[in-house]
């Protein structure tokens, strides 16, 4: 960084100066005028004026709240320029990035960017950091708007959004419907993110301990909570969806060949649903048919993928790849999870085919590249960065974004247990 602005673009900072201090200036101006008409009404003009102002502010109490409010975001707006200038973010007729828009954040502040001639977005975001030092925040996030490439997203951190463990909010559901967004965690921003699983498949992958169970256990609490939904389970280590076994549709553990049999008859199901679209000459499942969506949940993907007999995993391999790949408009979500991110267990073919791919901490750039796509980790969204001892952060990529980093619900032993009672309850099981 340089250590001060070059001569050739000082001209604009007094344009920087009065452009952030406009409503300053104005409000100044006018309580001049208004003070010298007062005197001018004689000895009781101060006391006249001074009644009215205070009558205005009852009348009308939302002017001075949006006044304090414009006043504020004027302040902040100017903190964002000072940073900017200081860290020489400046284009080449010596203008800096201009503050559009100023919204509040549960942990800070989001900005909307004008840029000005000859930068663009790799302009900031490559000098984020300097940024987030310049004002004392926590860490600085750069964005691009789709929209415009004259327009960035700048949020600014002050706090940590992520608590020690986040409730779920499916423990104070009755009951839920897959159809409707899936309140899946919260984003660094303090803000949630959810979920639309219909026509959407789910990739999760984490090193061990990384919190994988838990964002499976929202996933499958939110399924098995739906009655209209067919659930469908595999654990390739017998005991992470135990508890959910007895309200599964179809269960299958350590058994490759059981695991087959099981994805075969999804498979004929899938089928049949397309030759029911086809005669009544629809495209695709909708929300409150006779059909309900059919999830299949596959934990420890690694285990079927990679080992026993050679024509038993190139089977499963196929038969998963037709289901993630056909599916969607049939109304089967495939969610599929492994403690194991590696090309050699989640080759590119199969990767590719997921809309949502969610990468927990990871023990390299290259694992958490196996999950959400090769060049994340590059661009600064690595999930080997990620804390070990946060538990269900992972980053989140849903199809055409950028990857979002956030905090999964924590669902305890005694949780699932109540949910999966619940859940039998709901479907006449209990």
């Amino acid at each position: 960084m340089p250590s001060r602005v070059p001569s050739s673009v000082r001209r604009p900072w007094t344009g920087v100066l009065v452009r952030g201090w406009r409503l300053e200036i104005g409000l100044s101006l006018g309580t001049l005028v208004v003070l010298m008409f007062s005197l001018s009404l004689g000895a009781v003009g101060p006391f006249l004026v001074g009644a009215a102002v205070l009558a205005l502010s009852r009348l009308r109490p939302k002017v001075g709240q949006k006044l304090t409010r414009a006043a504020r975001r004027n302040r902040e707006a100017r903190r964002l320029d000072f940073a900017f200038w200081h860290c020489a973010i400046v284009g080449r007729t010596g203008d800096i990035p201009r503050v559009e828009r100023v919204a509040a954040l549960p942990v800070g502040l989001r900005y909307l960017v004008r840029m000005p001639v000859g930068l663009h977005f790799e302009a900031v975001r490559a000098r984020k950091d300097e940024v987030a030092a310049a004002l004392g925040a926590r860490e600085v996030r750069v964005t691009p708007v789709a929209e415009s490439a004259r327009y960035v997203e700048v949020a600014v951190i002050w706090g940590n959004a992520f608590p020690r463990a986040l409730p779920s909010p499916l423990l104070d559901c009755a009951v839920v419907s897959l159809w409707e967004p899936l309140a899946f965690g919260v984003g660094q921003e303090g803000r949630e993110v959810s979920l639309r699983l219909p026509e959407h498949n789910l990739l999760i992958g984490g090193e061990p301990g990384s919190g994988k169970s838990v964002a499976l256990s929202t996933i499958v609490a939110a399924a098995a909570l739906d009655p209209s939904v067919e659930l469908t389970l595999l654990d390739g280590k017998d005991v992470e969806l135990v508890a959910w076994s007895e309200v599964a549709d179809r269960f299958v553990g350590a058994d490759q060949g059981a695991a087959v049999e099981v994805l075969e008859e999804v498979s004929t199901l899938m089928d049949e649903r397309y030759r029911a679209l086809l005669a009544t000459r629809r495209r695709k499942l909708a929300p409150g048919e006779h059909e309900g969506l059919h999830v299949v949940v596959i934990d420890e993907v690694a285990f079927y993928l990679r080992g026993g007999e050679k024509a038993v995993r190139e089977r499963f391999a196929e038969l998963l790849r037709d289901l993630v790949s056909r599916g969607r408009a049939a109304g089967i979500i495939v969610v599929a999870a492994t403690q194991k991110p590696s090309h050699e267990v989640v080759p590119t073919w199969i990767r590719d085919l997921f809309a949502y791919r969610l990468a927990l901490r990871c023990t390299s750039p290259d694992a958490s590249d196996t999950i959400l796509g090769q060049g994340w980790a590059h661009q600064g969204f690595s999930a080997a960065t990620i804390d070990p001892s946060t538990r269900g952060v992972g980053y989140l990529l849903a199809e055409g974004g950028v990857p979002v980093l956030l905090m999964t619900p924590y669902l305890s032993d005694e949780d699932i247990d109540e949910l999966a009672s619940r859940a039998l309850a709901l479907r006449g099981l209990s």
